[in-house]
């Protein structure tokens, strides 16, 4: 009896796994595709093939779903970046693989259109900002960290540092969010150039 119980209870679990990546999956690619305004929680029911009660279940409302979203392409795209950095025994060797990860995501369809499109929308600027703080502000003050510790750059005191760089990231961000599929890579390009210089005006790298 005990052991058909437990049956029972890891498929129930695995079914309400089973909804919530599917109302993940639909929501990211409708919000994608139409934007946060012109998309309904209908609209997620029916691509997710569930009820809209099933959406309540998992969701407090359309911004609840959004949110969870957005969290998990951050926390996917902080853990690529992150691992791109630290796979480098050199840190500037890996600050500069971290910012290529970056820059890739930003010019992928889902992430740049959310992440930098819709969130500031569906999350509010503030709500947005912080949630970026958490994820690529914090990333990029232990990159930084890690380079003035090695020597490659000067100590640095206070948040000018970071929140400069943070800003330029989200410029970057917002810049190949906005990029026909044609342009990115020379974008990306672009966009990569002014880290580099900031990294060799902080002597992490020779300057050209």
């Amino acid at each position: 009896m005990l052991a058909a119980v437990a049956e029972v209870k890891s498929r129930r679990g695995e079914y309400t796994e089973a909804t919530r990546r599917a109302l993940l999956d639909a929501a990211a690619d409708l919000f994608t595709e139409r934007g946060f305004a012109h998309t309904s929680l209908d609209d997620v029911a029916a691509v997710a093939r569930v009820t809209k009660g099933a959406i309540y279940h998992h969701f407090a409302s359309k911004p609840g779903l959004f949110e969870a979203v957005f969290e998990e392409l951050e926390r996917s795209e902080n853990g690529a970046a992150r691992a791109a950095f630290d796979a480098e025994t050199d840190p500037t060797a890996g600050a500069l693989a971290a910012l290529d990860q970056f820059l890739l995501a930003c010019s992928e369809p889902v992430y740049g259109a959310l992440v930098f499109r819709e969130a500031p929308i569906a999350m509010g600027w503030e709500a947005w900002r912080r949630c970026e703080e958490k994820y690529s502000y914090a990333l990029l003050d232990d990159m930084l960290g890690a380079l003035a510790a090695a020597g490659r750059i000067p100590e640095h005191h206070g948040e000018a540092l970071p929140s400069i760089a943070f800003g330029m990231l989200g410029a970057a961000g917002q810049l190949l969010a906005r990029t026909p599929a044609e342009d990115r890579a020379r974008v990306r390009a672009e966009c990569r150039a002014p880290f580099v210089a900031l990294l060799a005006g902080l002597g992490a790298l020779p300057r050209s």
